[in-house]
């Protein structure tokens, strides 16, 4: 798709300078742009390396940087904006009613108008996909399940019976949503199954990164609040219960009963103990570890394991980086001790 930089900069309520009429085709880094492209400049240390020719068709950065020859889109916030644009050149793809022959239906399925379904796809009975998604090959929708507007669902995604996915939620490959926590009872002498026969539901915009794992509840649900975004190779637990636009990086784990509020950022490898509750704008940091039933209060920044805020994490990291130091010091203090106490038993035993 092509849009006039006016246009471009009509839509975000921006200002711009230069010719406007110029077509932008795609967007672009600023080492590969050609006259079509769009690029965009956050930084002053970017900004003395660009030159003050552009090659790029637009650029869109702050006003402080903008140079004469530029046809620029001025914004405060260039990362976020260049964002926005990125899906006015590239919108979000619909279905178009495509049917691969080799895909098995149930009768019993409700498929909206305009619903891709790519090959070796298995819906199950009672199943029901919403207008405009898409079902890449080897998806498997398991009976009951309710599949909103206009989701993408890449290959090989499995979603268990009675998972239920709201509007526009991407779920890229290999995820699988609602399997069976892990959930067991020791009555002393073998670990019994707990039943998993809760349900399953992620709210509108959510996207989940390849290979992602999230369980049913056991007896309740487990919940994924609109707007979150996880990445690759994350474990979510039984009854976890997801606030709106939380951020989840690779690898982390959530264990079962976890209570994590609206806008938290977590970062890579983090573990997570059962039953925490982190409030709302909580940020933890990479490879973290928050113990069972602990709470960590909001608008905080936390780090360690056991987690713990990041002021105290690196006075603590201080002391620990020294015990090198003061274990050669203890051990010299500990011979110097050692030849006192032999001259005073010298002294004592020349006095007797």
């Amino acid at each position: 798709m092509s849009i006039s930089i006016a246009d471009i900069a009509k839509s975000l309520d921006l200002p711009f300078k230069g010719n406007g009429s110029i077509k932008i085709h795609r967007i672009s880094n600023w080492e590969d742009a050609d006259p079509q492209s769009l690029i965009y400049c956050d930084g002053v240390k970017k900004s003395v390396q660009l030159p003050d020719k552009l090659i790029a068709g637009c650029i869109i950065t702050s006003k402080d940087f903008i140079r004469p020859t530029w046809n620029a889109i001025i914004s405060e916030n260039p990362k976020a904006d260049f964002s926005r644009i990125a899906h006015l050149i590239s919108p979000r793809p619909t279905g178009t009613g495509k049917h691969h022959q080799t895909a098995v239906i149930s009768k019993g399925a409700k498929i909206g108008q305009n619903v891709d379904i790519g090959a070796q796809v298995v819906i199950g009975s009672g199943a029901q996909i919403g207008t405009g998604s898409i079902l890449q090959a080897g998806t498997v929708i398991g009976e009951g399940c309710h599949i909103g507007e206009e989701c993408i669902l890449y290959p090989r995604v499995v979603l268990y019976q009675g998972v239920q996915l709201r509007n526009r939620v991407t779920l890229h490959a290999g995820v699988v949503l609602g399997a069976d926590g892990f959930g067991y009872v020791f009555d002393g002498m073998t670990h019994i199954k707990f039943p998993q026969v809760g349900g399953l539901l992620v709210e509108d915009e959510v996207e989940i990164g390849a290979n992602t794992t999230i369980d049913r509840g056991s007896l309740g649900i487990t919940h994924i609040g609109k707007g979150s975004k996880i990445d690759n190779l994350v474990q979510i637990a039984h009854n976890t219960k997801l606030g709106s636009s939380v951020i989840i990086a690779s690898q982390t784990g959530i264990s079962g009963s976890s209570t994590i509020d609206d806008n938290v950022v977590i970062a890579g490898q983090v573990g997570f103990g059962d039953h925490v509750h982190i409030k709302k704008g909580a940020i933890i940091g990479g490879q973290a570890g928050i113990l069972p039933k602990k709470v960590l209060r909001g608008n905080e920044v936390y780090w360690g394991t056991p987690a713990r805020p990041l002021k105290e994490f690196k006075r603590s990291y201080v002391y620990l980086s020294r015990l090198p130091k003061i274990n050669a010091i203890t051990n010299e203090l500990k011979q110097r001790l050692d030849q006192i106490e032999k001259k005073l038993s010298k002294l004592l035993a020349n006095d007797q």
